[in-house]
């Protein structure tokens, strides 16, 4: 009668080991580099879509809206901390009361990854309620995942008409 016995030996599982470790130390730098340019790409998409609503709030609302990264109740210049979107009718980049009228937030966007460097031009960008860039600045915000030189690095420039692009070439954080 023959025994039949089920299960690996030594030797297989120790080959199977092996190799999955040489796959692995393949495969993790690019999976990294996958990552950085996934969470670059998803970061950028926030902040556009960000400026995007601040603008068309503008418009809707009549009022100067401001995007900025708040320090308690003023503009503040952390940008990876986050940033707020308001209504500004008092004092330009503070949170204030002016003639009764309160600023408001619309909306509060969250800290992005610790590891990545975010630089912009400005310190805060203004929507006027006819949707331009208030006094007629214009500016580009970069999003580098890592290092300042990242290739998966994007961003986007907005104009003093307050059209909002994607920048096309290549991005560093400097």
């Amino acid at each position: 009668m023959k025994k039949f016995t089920f299960g690996f030996t030594l030797i297989e599982v120790m080959v199977t080991v092996v190799i999955a470790a040489i796959l692995m130390t393949v495969a993790v730098p690019a999976l990294k580099s996958l990552y950085e340019g996934i969470r670059a790409r998803t970061a950028i998409s926030t902040i556009d879509s960000s400026f995007v609503f601040a603008r068309s709030q503008a418009v809707s609302y009549g009022s100067r809206v401001s995007i900025c990264p708040m320090t308690s109740t003023t503009c503040g210049s952390n940008w990876a901390q986050g940033f707020s979107i308001f209504i500004d009718n008092g004092v330009t980049g503070t949170m204030d009361t002016t003639n009764g009228i309160a600023d408001v937030v619309l909306r509060k966007v969250d800290a992005f990854n610790s590891n990545d460097i975010i630089k912009s031009d400005l310190s805060r960008y203004s929507f006027t309620p006819d949707g331009m860039m208030a006094n007629g600045n214009s500016g580009t915000f970069r999003y580098c995942p890592g290092t300042v030189d990242n290739s998966s690095s994007e961003a986007i420039s907005m104009n003093s008409s307050g059209r909002i692009s994607k920048v096309k070439t290549a991005v560093t954080c400097n």
